[in-house]
């Protein structure tokens, strides 16, 4: 079974006259094959979380932009040797086209199909398991789905099943590693800040900026 957790790092504002929106917009995937793998994952992140939670004020869940990076470098040292990968890609807010800057909604599903192509999906998959961090209305939620499953149809053997769920981050503790993952991609190019980053770069199989 291969599993895919997606989160995205900065918005999609792009009023850059009146507001202060981010200058960058990351959408990260982490891929793990098998289900051992991805329950050692999800046990190692729940650990570290509860153990670093009796050492500093308690902590509901890991968040890339208030976890120290001592934490951080503790974490990734306990699942370096997982077998699973990032892509990522990073949208160049100020050199996009204004007539997409209204649809907000189709710049994020466009995102995650360029990542979803990148992943090697054909092979013996029993089943792949998409997990989005929620951050959409039902409504929007069922549209990216439907676009989502419409984009991967020709790239999935038909007899594989692919599941879609939305969840929040402190429900799913893969879904956690992979927004510590996502703001060190994001404050590479938001803040020129690669502390982060510098650590867990040789998971990335795919890193791409883009100017859609």
């Amino acid at each position: 079974m291969l599993f895919l957790y997606l989160d995205e790092s900065g918005d999609l504002g792009f009023d850059f006259v009146n507001k202060r929106p981010s200058s960058f917009f990351v959408v990260c995937i982490l891929e793990i094959e098998g289900q051992d793998e991805n329950k050692r994952l999800s046990k190692t992140v729940k650990l570290v979380l509860r153990r670093k939670s009796l050492k500093h004020k308690p902590l509901r869940e890991l968040k890339g932009s208030l976890t120290p990076l001592k934490m951080k470098n503790y974490l990734y040292a306990k699942i370096k040797d997982l077998k699973f990968s990032l892509y990522a890609v990073i949208l160049d807010k100020k050199k996009s086209y204004q007539s997409l800057w209204d649809d907000k909604e189709r710049i994020y599903s466009h995102i995650a199909y360029l990542l979803l192509e990148k992943v090697k999906m054909d092979g013996r998959k029993l089943r792949i398991q998409l997990t989005v961090a929620r951050s959409k209305s039902k409504e929007n939620i069922r549209a990216f789905d439907k676009f989502i499953l419409l984009q991967l149809k020709g790239k999935i053997d038909p007899a594989v099943p692919l599941g879609i769920s939305h969840l929040d981050s402190h429900a799913s503790y893969c879904l956690q590693a992979v927004d510590l993952f996502c703001w060190g991609l994001f404050r590479k190019y938001e803040a020129k800040d690669i502390a982060w980053y510098e650590v867990f770069k040789d998971k990335i199989k795919y890193e791409n900026l883009a100017v859609p």
